[in-house]
């Protein structure tokens, strides 16, 4: 079950009963928050069984983050302008389609960042972890895997690093593949690339280690994003999946991840 970054979880089903209902503050989603407190009451979210996020995808992930760690599931429905990680919003039999929902795992990228006075800055990712240039030139970025050079210089806007759940976001934005989510690897995406000119990426295991220098770094400030997280004036960032930390996330059957990524390469 742990061999990829997200993974089907089979068996026994826990008892999901108590329900905390969790809303972006946007009118229509605090108002579907409201009626479905009426309905199924509310819990506090510590001692929840289950959160309900009703909102988009920032949303979701930051739901993710707030109770990553704690193997809390996560049922989102869509309040928002984008809902690629959440199910269709419905009011009626909510604790029923929980209780049938499909769970999935991911596990997040750790992001060990260090500034150019030596400051080190550590955070989770669900979806990537990018370094992007702060000015107007192009940044340099040297690139190592399991600490062994791979590539001298890139010279581009920025690259990033995805997992299978991020490859459809930012990642494919940039003409990044998408991966399968029970594929145990990596997209590592450049973004727009000015040399090498041609080079497109590269598909790592996700047991890879990369490392990043950013060369000329005060002459090309860098700064180092993961998720919605950003650290500025990056001399060297460190990635990784960590493989200790699951995340679960609920969909309705014949919705899942896999499902919505798989249509997903096929224009849907």
């Amino acid at each position: 079950m742990e061999s990829g970054p997200m993974t089907s979880v089979a068996g026994a089903k826990p008892n999901l009963k108590r329900i905390a209902f969790l809303a972006t503050g946007a009118p229509e989603a605090e108002e579907a928050r409201i009626r479905l407190i009426q309905t199924y009451g509310n819990c506090d979210p510590a001692s929840a069984d289950v959160i309900v996020a009703l909102g988009g995808d920032g949303l979701m992930l930051q739901t993710l983050h707030r109770f990553m760690g704690s193997r809390k599931p996560i049922y989102g429905m869509n309040r928002g302008s984008v809902g690629f990680l959440m199910n269709e919003y419905r009011e009626e039999d909510l604790a029923l389609r929980i209780e049938e929902a499909e769970p999935s795992v991911v596990h997040p990228l750790l992001m060990v960042a260090t500034d150019t006075h030596g400051k080190v800055a550590t955070a989770c990712a669900i979806n990537e972890v990018s370094v992007l240039r702060q000015s107007y030139q192009a940044a340099k970025i040297r690139i190592c895997i399991d600490r062994k050079e791979r590539l001298a210089e890139l010279v581009a806007d920025g690259l990033l690093v995805a997992t299978p759940a991020g490859s459809t976001a930012y990642n494919l934005s940039v003409d990044g593949p998408i991966l399968p989510l029970d594929s145990p690897l990596m997209a590592l995406t450049p973004i727009s690339a000015f040399r090498p000119r041609r080079w497109r990426g590269a598909l790592l295991p996700d047991t890879a280690h990369v490392t990043l220098d950013i060369l000329e770094a005060d002459k090309r400030p860098v700064s180092a994003v993961a998720d919605h997280f950003e650290f500025r004036d990056v001399a060297k960032v460190e990635i990784g999946m960590d493989h200790a930390t699951s995340l679960i996330i609920l969909h309705d059957p014949g919705h899942s991840l896999d499902e919505r990524i798989l249509r997903e390469q096929f224009g849907h």
